[in-house]
């Protein structure tokens, strides 16, 4: 494994238990991030990008997910297989997590001071003075004065929340940074300045970031590479010029159409007609057979080889394949 590698995914597949269903949430998914890279995974609602993220962490809901097969490879160990008691050390110190929701991040009857401690306390060898200094210097690094360090989660708005979790989520100085659409919840001008943000942190700390979102572009603004996520597959992966200058799969075509072009005048935009297919029912063959405006019947019964159509430019479709 090249020393610039710092996570590799082969074939994983992830799937969870409901109503005596198994949903198949991830089929097959390989990804590899660089050392200092950004990595942005895109996609609809429900497509297993969440999933993939929590499965690295290995933070699935039990008894309900299981990982069926494949290997996440960390600094070249594959942590699917470390005891729990090495994950615990390896989570907020070596991987660290941003959620969703800020509001569901943080224990509304804990200073936030105290909770970003705590990560430092649990992974430094530090003082109780020591951890506390560390702390008010990750709330001043996230532009937040260093005297609310006792102030309490209700007490902060939703922009300023969110920089509190990433102020816990980069206190112990991880290599892999996992941000699971961590501007959503943010309205525009917050949202630039939380990029911001990020990017200097990361570049301050060298820190490797997967970027989950549905936003196109946050990851023009974040991300070097591209993996574009559907029902649990990743049908194309390249650089974000690869991804942006040549889309080539139906699906990702479709997620452009449906995107405010201020250079033309339309009347409608395009949106990806039909819905994701249900989980515990997939297609045969091809997974956007239903939506695609190109299908045909071999892509109704055959699931798609990856096709590399320029370096590192991957896509599975059959009309990449045949070379169209």
């Amino acid at each position: 494994m090249s020393e610039q590698l710092l996570l590799d995914i082969k074939d994983l597949e992830v799937s969870y238990k409901a109503d005596g269903k198994k949903v198949c949430a991830v089929n097959g998914v390989s990804l590899q991030l660089k050392k200092g890279e950004t990595l942005g995974l895109v996609g609809e609602t429900g497509a297993g990008k969440t999933t993939i993220a929590k499965a690295i962490l290995r933070i699935l809901p039990q008894p309900q997910g299981s990982v069926n097969a494949g290997e996440i490879y960390v600094d070249g160990e594959d942590v699917l297989k470390l005891p729990e008691s090495k994950m615990r050390k390896i989570r907020g110190k070596k991987i660290s997590m941003i959620f969703q929701d800020p509001m569901t991040s943080l224990n509304p009857v804990r200073t936030v001071g105290d909770q970003i401690g705590e990560a430092i306390h649990l992974h430094e060898k530090l003082s109780k003075a020591e951890v506390e200094k560390r702390a008010v210097d990750m709330l001043e690094q996230v532009g937040i004065p260093g005297s609310r360090y006792h102030d309490y989660p209700h007490q902060f708005s939703g922009g300023m929340k969110q920089r509190v979790v990433i102020a816990m989520a980069l206190a112990c100085h991880p290599e892999l940074l996992l941000a699971d659409e961590p501007t959503t919840a943010l309205d525009v001008t917050i949202q630039a300045q939380v990029l911001d943000m990020m990017n200097h942190l990361k570049e301050e700390y060298g820190t490797s970031v997967i970027m989950i979102t549905h936003d196109l572009g946050v990851i023009a603004e974040m991300c070097q590479q591209v993996a574009v996520v559907y029902a649990g597959e990743v049908i194309e992966y390249g650089t974000v010029d690869d991804i942006f200058d040549h889309p080539t799969h139906p699906y990702t075509v479709g997620l452009f159409g449906s995107l405010i072009d201020l250079d033309e005048d339309v009347d409608r935009l395009s949106p990806v007609p039909g819905l994701m297919p249900d989980p515990t029912d997939l297609p045969q063959g091809c997974k956007f057979a239903p939506r695609c405006p190109h299908c045909t019947e071999r892509c109704q019964a055959q699931n798609p080889p990856e096709v590399e159509i320029s370096s590192g430019h991957m896509v599975k479709c059959l009309r990449a394949k045949d070379g169209e």
